[in-house]
């Protein structure tokens, strides 16, 4: 694809003392979606990305360091994605930036990077002393379903209804999702949680889809994009709300949120982030 020249991945790296907000990598996220057959003007979700860095660092006016848990919200309707290493990369130029308070750092961040992804971005500063708790999904687990796996290659077709159940509302989850970074093939792994109403989801064949992850390459984004399009094409429900929650790689995690319902993501930090 064309934007794997733009990216820093696979390449030698520079790390800049000196604060520079053009290393932020956009891509198109209508380049992902022309292969789900997409029409970025007219999406079936709404949505936003969820992203956490570990390792934010600045410093205050007086020189003394800074640490906190950056959460960013980027909307699901933003024209670009961020690349995540140049995300990283950026973060690290920060550390050694002078700031004269965290109101000054949430400012710069939400400025950077809502140029970067061309729609508003939402930056939140968590204290490191602040008992970020971690929470456990709700709803039916996948994964304790005794199946045979045979094949790892992606397989929308393997999805399918109970034809002759009712309709329902269900929340199912499983945390054996696998997918690889689309340039170095680096594994990506995450949770990914389900809620759809709907004649209910053969169980046992929607585990082997999201199983069938493990040899695909994609954006974490786009994968959720993906997962979603695929149910909703195939198993048709009339509500349906997809939350990954990838683990942390570089200091960084990534959570995207796609719904066909009006709501907002209500992110819970799970153990394994």
């Amino acid at each position: 694809m064309s934007w794997y020249a733009k990216t820093a991945l696979g390449k030698e790296t520079n790390y800049y003392n000196d604060y520079n907000p053009a290393l932020l990598c956009p891509l198109l996220r209508a380049e992902g979606r022309q292969q789900l057959g997409l029409d970025s003007a007219n999406l079936p979700f709404q949505g936003v990305d969820i992203w956490h860095n570990y390792e934010a660092s600045w410093l205050n006016s007086k020189g003394k360091p800074q640490v906190a848990i950056v959460q960013l919200h980027f909307p699901a309707e933003s024209t670009y994605l961020i690349e995540s290493k140049s995300l990283k990369l950026y973060f690290n130029s920060l550390n050694f930036k002078r700031f004269n308070n965290e109101e000054e750092v949430i400012t710069l961040l939400e400025r950077d990077l809502s140029v970067a992804a061309a729609a508003p971005v939402k930056a939140i500063l968590i204290p490191v002393s602040e008992l970020y708790q971690t929470q456990l999904l709700q709803g039916i687990c996948l994964d304790e379903l005794d199946i045979e796996v045979t094949d790892f290659r992606l397989n929308p077709q393997l999805l399918k209804n109970n034809t002759d159940a009712a309709m329902i509302t269900e929340t199912v989850y499983s945390h054996l999702l696998r997918s690889n970074c689309p340039v170095t093939n680096q594994p990506d792994w995450g949770s990914v949680s389900i809620t759809y109403t709907g004649q209910t989801i053969h169980h046992e064949s929607l585990l082997r889809y999201l199983i069938s992850f493990r040899e695909h390459n994609d954006f974490h984004e786009q994968c959720v994009e993906r997962i979603f399009c695929d149910i909703l094409r195939l198993c048709q429900p009339e509500k349906l709300t997809i939350q990954a929650y990838y683990t942390r790689r570089g200091g960084l995690d990534i959570n995207p949120f796609r719904s066909n319902v009006d709501l907002a993501a209500q992110f819970q930090r799970l153990v394994r982030q």
